[in-house]
């Protein structure tokens, strides 16, 4: 059995460029498909958040549009209202990383608002790809890559092969006008070389110990290449 570091945001609210406040949270199945996939392999999930605050959930998330019908939002908003790692996290700071085999980091808008800058999330990711730990991050989930910032100033995850939600991806959203700043520009800033996919198409890519997938459609197989990482 190996224990699973969920790193999810704390963030309620994504501060668009005129200021205003855009609710948001994590995206529902970017967290339950390999939460379920996690659990069904039999290993344990432990979620952290900045102050150890409930990860709010993206209410647009657990529409049937956003989930393929009503019967699999109706499962998805289940194990998000009952599974008890959802609403009992620890805090970022309580976290000690030798007791975790894993990382993943689930999207949704929040992530760009707190894991972005948070210096306690950035410091386990920093650590976690340094020690060859298996780091898994999806869709907006790399926006806590930003905030892995080694001693020296460089992104500890530079130069890795990661894919995100695109620029065209957000701009299909409806997104990319109002947000003040997207995700793979920052993360092409921070020299990390970003694969883009088909748009919603499930697209995974892993180098070395880091396995990132593009949109939600890309969490069940993230959650699969990251198995094989823990087998």
């Amino acid at each position: 059995m190996a224990k699973i570091l969920f790193v999810m945001t704390g963030a309620d609210r994504w501060t668009l460029a005129d200021g205003s406040a855009h609710p948001t949270g994590f995206w529902a199945e970017e967290a339950v498909v390999p939460y379920e996939a996690f659990k069904a392999a039999g290993h344990e999930v432990t979620v952290a958040t900045p102050g150890g605050v409930v990860p709010p959930v993206d209410e647009g998330s657990l529409a049937s549009d956003a989930n393929g019908g009503p019967e699999q939002a109706a499962r998805i908003r289940a194990v998000v209202e009952t599974a008890l790692e959802f609403r009992s996290p620890i805090a970022l700071t309580d976290v000690r990383l030798g007791d975790y085999d894993a990382v993943y980091v689930p999207g949704g808008h929040g992530p760009m608002e707190d894991l972005a800058v948070n210096t306690d999330s950035g410091a386990l990711l920093t650590r976690a790809v340094g020690s060859g730990m298996p780091v898994g991050v999806v869709c907006h989930g790399p926006a806590a890559l930003l905030a892995a910032v080694k001693e020296d100033g460089t992104n500890a995850y530079a130069g890795y092969r990661v894919t995100a939600f695109t620029n065209t991806e957000e701009q299909l959203a409806g997104n990319a006008e109002r947000a003040k700043w997207l995700l793979q520009d920052r993360l092409t800033e921070a020299g990390v070389k970003v694969e883009v996919g088909e748009p919603w198409a499930p697209h995974v890519e892993v180098d070395r110990n880091l396995v990132t997938g593009q949109n939600p459609a890309s969490s069940a197989p993230l959650a699969a290449e990251l198995l094989k990482k823990l087998a």
